[in-house]
């Protein structure tokens, strides 16, 4: 979420992280406010005083089954219990809930009682967040207690590792750089066939990584390990280098699972070079994807297939932050709440409870590495790293909203379904096309103004037209398209069927004509139904066109599965061939936040 500053792109929208799917042994499915104790109700101690956990996602499965361990202890406390519940939800969309006061309807249920988000970095963002909407800090100025640590790593295919000198060679973020701006890309480091540096990155505004990324690159680019300062977020040296390093992302989103699913389907098609040279991510992430289960999900530990091409952990030369995984006891809480809050956080840091965590590579809430942390798994226990310290909290909101005037700059077709299905009912008071006119309008917000935007609609020919798809704007600056586009949306109406692969692969050719390499260029395609066009049924040739392993310059297509009768595997199969992701607004009511959601990626 971007705070409300000036030069902030980021509206603060609540987000949720939508359904995002690999293909083969890889699916992903993120819905706000998701329940992950993995209890069934016989297991809820409806005699206790309820608590409910937000816990950022990377760590909500294990909090899940640690609830479900607690209840089956039938644990007291002072003559009570708790009930505890764990939900996920995205680091960032829970500090923007918490500051601007929760809401059941809209944050998907009741308000919590405790948060863990990944890192105190969004402790700190929800204290200046709070501040600018001058409204009580929800939380206290005590230090918290954390759960367990994990750093920031830059995760790279071991080929690509080792030709920088992995393990033993110190390896940074200035080295990123050269590799970044050098015209030869991997050529400078003597292996042309692997083409350019490709770097993964999740939005700062919803992740943690992407967060810590941004400040660790920050740093790197002050040559100092201390403290980041707003003077440095001014330093005309330090804006060159972090947009050198932001000119070689591939996309953003809201989680790093994205990129991990992409890879790992790249990987089993004999690609594992093809997709990106480095992602930042958090030190466990390395270890579950080589154990094959890039969603670090733990009910798939041990099922998935590993990789061909394993990644190893790179610690930043320059310093890296640590998720400390922070819990944080609300303020709004009875005091029955709490001493259940309390409890279960004594619970949880108990050697038992921590083994959970180790034995899935994070480390110890003081630190300690676990079994799984060897180079045999891609990882370094001993690593010796600078840990950076997070910065001041007007200095986090100061570096989020110059990463806004940096980051890589898009190029974006928005491809609506105008059908006949589009005027079927959301249960708002809205049909489908109304309501999603209105979310695709507000969401021009999210957009910079010199993002390139524009817009086709499509159903199946009408009114004698040529094709099934119609250019009602073309690619263009969206500060000299703006006001055309919102006037052109509202008057938009339904009609026809859906010739879903023709539009795609159609838009696909049109962006992929005019690609712009120093611009992440996508589609994001909307629709409500599946292909009801027999001139083009033919899905497995458009997965083969849109397969962006077999092309040097490829377009990704981000799909959103609009209410209950989109064709959401078809939509799946097209974004994995892109290397994108596909979205789940099956229920309609959500669109507006899986359309921020969608954003994030630009």
């Amino acid at each position: 979420m971007a705070l409300n500053t000036p030069t902030a792109r980021r509206s603060p929208v609540p987000t949720i992280v939508a359904s995002l799917v690999g293909v083969a042994a890889i699916l992903a499915t993120y819905l706000l406010l998701r329940p992950d104790d993995g209890s069934s109700s016989d297991r809820r101690r409806s005699d206790c005083v309820p608590v409910t956990v937000v816990a950022s996602s990377e760590k909500s499965g294990l909090l899940g089954k640690l609830a479900v361990a607690y209840a089956e202890q039938d644990r007291r406390f002072d003559g009570g219990c708790a009930d505890v519940r764990v939900v996920s939800k995205a680091s960032g969309d829970a500090m923007e809930s918490l500051a601007t006061g929760w809401d059941e309807q809209r944050d998907g249920g009741p308000a919590p009682q405790v948060w863990t988000p990944a890192s105190s970095s969004w402790i700190s963002l929800l204290r200046q967040r709070a501040a600018v909407l001058d409204v009580p800090v929800p939380i206290s100025s005590e230090k918290p207690s954390n759960l367990a640590n994990s750093p920031l790593v830059l995760a790279m295919p071991k080929p690509m590792a080792e030709a920088l000198g992995w393990p033993d060679a110190a390896i940074g973020w200035s080295d990123l750089l050269g590799l970044a701006t050098d015209p030869s890309g991997w050529g400078a480091a003597g292996h042309p066939e692997w083409g350019a540096f490709r770097l993964g990155k999740t939005n700062p505004h919803f992740s943690t990584s992407g967060l810590n990324a941004t400040i660790g690159a920050y740093v790197a680019a002050t040559g100092r390990s201390s403290d980041l300062t707003e003077d440095d977020l001014a330093d005309p040296q330090v804006l060159d280098f972090t947009k050198g390093v932001e000119s070689s992302v591939v996309h953003y989103g809201d989680t790093t699972l994205t990129f991990l699913a992409n890879m790992a389907e790249a990987d089993a098609q004999g690609q594992g070079l093809s997709y990106i040279s480095a992602v930042a991510v958090e030190e466990k992430s390395v270890f579950d994807y080589n154990q094959g289960n890039p969603t670090g999900d733990p009910d798939q530990v041990g099922k998935g297939r590993k990789p061909k091409v394993p990644l190893v952990a790179v610690y930043p030369e320059e310093g890296t932050l640590v998720s400390d995984n922070p819990y944080v006891v609300l303020e709004t809480v009875s005091d029955e709440q709490r001493a259940g809050a309390d409890d279960f956080l004594a619970f949880l840091r108990e050697p038992a409870q921590q083994r959970r965590f180790t034995d899935l590579a994070f480390r110890t809430f003081d630190g300690a590495a676990g079994d799984p942390l060897t180079p045999d798994n891609g990882l370094l226990p001993d690593a010796q790293f600078t840990v950076l310290a997070a910065p001041l909290p007007a200095v986090l909101a100061r570096a989020l909203a110059t990463w806004d005037t940096q980051r890589k700059r898009a190029r974006v077709l928005l491809v609506l379904d105008v059908s006949g299905s589009m005027v079927g009912d959301t249960g708002t008071g809205q049909s489908k096309l109304e309501l999603a006119k209105q979310t695709v309008q507000r969401s021009l917000d999210l957009f910079a103004p010199d993002d390139e935007v524009g817009l086709w609609t499509f159903s199946t020919e009408r009114d004698g037209a040529a094709t099934p798809y119609t250019e009602r704007l073309p690619v263009g600056a969206l500060a000299a398209n703006r006001q055309r586009m919102t006037t052109t949306i509202a008057a938009l109406a339904p009609g026809g069927g859906t010739a879903l692969y023709a539009t795609t692969r159609a838009a696909q050719q049109r962006q992929l004509a005019a690609l712009d390499e120093s611009r992440i260029n996508a589609i994001v395609l909307l629709t409500d139904g599946r292909n009801e066009y027999p001139k083009d049924n033919d899905l497995e040739g458009l997965v083969r066109d849109l397969d962006a392993s077999q092309l040097e310059r490829s377009i990704r297509v981000f799909t959103i599965a609009y209410g209950e009768g989109a064709d959401l595997d078809a939509l799946e199969r097209i974004s994995t061939a892109s290397r994108a992701a596909a979205y789940d607004a099956r229920d309609p009511a959500s669109i507006e936040k899986v359309f921020t959601s969608v954003l994030s990626n630009f």
